[in-house]
């Protein structure tokens, strides 16, 4: 009975141990994916805010600029400015009032074709010497030709923001052109229209699914607030906000996504978006602590399901291991009579379960022990003698063969941006092209690696011109396929890709298996074709100086030396690029 005890103890010991090791483990990877997948989460959340409005409030300011060079653009107005230029003060003064009427009524009709809700307070129109000519609010003297606005309007349009009571104000500036002006001439005048924020407030404001520390705001180039805090009261264009997110939009030009601390000094997770041409940045942020606080909440349901599992197994495992002990005890006095040389024990269990099948093996291993040892020798000697009949066993012979090599070009920077399915079609599709090719030409394919194709002719015999030139057609033959390939690709919206071939001449190794009819080939002429291989231009056929040597009285090609004076002094050879002679013999095999 204590063997059965202690058997049963260290069964639920073992259980639970491998037990808790597996939820360990499967509570360690939920925890550490669950944590991965929702900060990830939220940070999409908060991209997705960030891009969305960023792109609303991109909108907004453009069209506020395009509907100021709308008024900017109106004959009249142009044509009142161009008129003003040129008078002095004292008539100045006087037109003032005398085409005010004439300025109201295109501003109003402007107005009118925008509609009111765009916000306008005041535009004003100033000549090209910073005189006022108009005002929504009434006549101005005032002197604009220093101001910041009005210099900078006269060469662009732009967006800025000013301090008011409420907050801030949104000004458009637009220069104002003659009416018979050509590009590069310079405004003769400047429009500056003061417009409510309550759009891009409404953008910003919006906090629905930013939860209870989500803000959304923006920040101009001199790192100021310029919308309203979550946090802070009155912080526009006093709050400054000098953060990692602020910095890389405007120091690189870059969006940030990540955890940093904000503006309060509190780490925070956000989101930029860059409106360098407006001088602004967008930020979406939401506290760290309230983004990770569901991971902590999944965190701890994990850990505690995990416990429950771990008691639950355990206690399985105990009554599991009583119902074990007397079947396991026999089988103890069985294995102690083995030991001692008696095989006749039996131990006749029938408990109808995995059990009794072990007994009844258990049994029979008892039985015939000695001739299952005699059996497994036997079967031993007949394993070995198999493996050794089955080692691959290859015989060599050396021939001069031409060999060739076909390389897709780039094929690394185009495969990272496709697929592992697409990658594969596209290789697919690419070697068994020019598989076709090499086969037409009786050539023999070897094998590919990866993106390459090798190929050769066998047993070459430099004196027969029809099969040398036939060699080199194939060659010529892949290069001017490049059209139909392409062709081939855009059936299957695969990309277009660009090849290297390369040829040599010598003598080859073939290895020749007694498993398979496929030969492979070795040798220093196997070796210089691949390395020239890389040093081919796009969709061009390079030679080895043994190949340009049987070649170079053919009057068809016409060989060009490349000048590499690194290979030939670390490899002692040149290569040349093969190309037809003559143009219509070209156009003739194209067809």
């Amino acid at each position: 009975m204590t063997i059965s005890v202690n058997l049963g103890k260290k069964l639920v010991l073992l259980v639970m141990l491998v037990t808790m090791t597996a939820l360990g483990v499967i509570s360690y990877m939920s925890i550490d994916y669950s944590t991965e997948t929702l900060k990830e989460r939220g940070g999409e959340l908060l991209h997705g805010e960030s891009d969305i409005r960023g792109e609303s409030l991109r909108l907004l300011f453009e069209t506020r600029i395009e509907q100021n060079k709308i008024l900017a653009n109106d004959p009249m107005i142009r044509f009142l400015v161009s008129e003003m230029d040129g008078v002095s003060e004292l008539e100045l003064k006087s037109m003032k009032e005398e085409k005010r009427r004439d300025f109201l009524i295109q501003v109003q009709a402007f107005q009118e074709l925008v509609g009111f809700s765009i916000g306008f307070e005041d535009t004003k129109i100033i000549g090209n010497n910073g005189n006022v000519f108009f005002s929504l609010v009434g006549i101005s003297d005032e002197d604009y030709s220093q101001n910041e606005y009005f210099q900078r309007g006269l060469k662009e349009s732009f967006v800025d923001f000013e301090p008011s009571g409420t907050g801030k104000k949104m000004i458009v500036v637009t220069p104002v052109y003659a009416i018979d002006s050509k590009i590069g001439d310079e405004a003769i005048g400047v429009i500056i229209s003061r417009m409510r924020t309550a759009a891009i407030d409404n953008i910003l404001l919006n906090r629905s699914g930013l939860g209870e520390t989500g803000e959304v705001y923006i920040v101009n180039s001199d790192f100021v607030m310029l919308s309203e805090s979550r946090f802070f009261e009155n912080a526009v264009f006093e709050q400054r906000v000098d953060t990692v997110g602020v910095q890389e939009c405007f120091t690189n030009n870059m969006e940030y996504v990540g955890v940093y601390p904000d503006y309060r000094g509190i780490s925070i997770y956000g989101s930029s978006y860059c409106m360098p041409e407006f001088g602004i940045v967008l930020l979406a942020e939401m506290d760290e602590k309230e983004l990770v606080e569901p991971i902590k909440i999944l965190q701890t349901r994990i850990v505690l399901t995990s416990l429950l599992i771990t008691m639950a197994m355990g206690l399985v495992a105990f009554f599991a291991a009583e119902s074990l002990s007397h079947p396991l005890r026999a089988l103890k006095k069985a294995a102690n009579k083995i030991a001692d040389g008696n095989f006749d024990v039996r131990t006749n269990i029938k408990t109808r379960d995995e059990i009794a099948e072990l007994s009844n093996a258990f049994d029979l291993m008892a039985q015939k022990l000695q001739e299952s040892l005699i059996e497994i020798k036997q079967k031993d000697e007949v394993i070995k003698q198999l493996e050794g009949d089955t080692l691959l066993k290859f015989s060599q012979r050396e021939e001069n063969d031409c060999v060739g090599v076909i390389d897709m070009a780039d094929s690394t920077r185009i495969s990272s941006k496709l697929s592992d399915q697409d990658i594969s079609k596209l290789y697919e599709i690419f070697l068994n092209f020019m598989a076709k090719i090499v086969i037409n030409h009786k050539g023999e394919v070897i094998k590919n690696i990866g993106d390459a194709l090798m190929f050769r002719f066998a047993n070459v015999d430099t004196n027969n011109d029809e099969n040398m030139k036939n060699i080199l057609e194939c060659c010529l033959c892949m290069v001017e396929s490049h059209r139909k390939l392409q062709e081939e690709l855009k059936k299957e919206n695969m990309p277009i890709v660009d090849y290297k071939i390369s040829l040599t001449y010598g003598p080859v190794k073939v290895a020749e298996s007694t498993t398979s009819k496929i030969s492979d080939v070795f040798g220093p002429t196997v070796n210089r074709c691949f390395k020239i291989n890389s040093l081919c231009p796009k969709n061009s056929l390079v030679v080895g100086e043994n190949v340009e040597k049987i070649f170079r009285d053919f009057s068809e090609y016409e060989f060009t030396e490349l000048c590499i004076i690194e290979l030939k002094q670390k490899y002692g050879y040149n290569i040349f690029e093969v190309r037809r002679k003559r143009p219509e013999y070209f156009n003739k095999k194209s067809d």
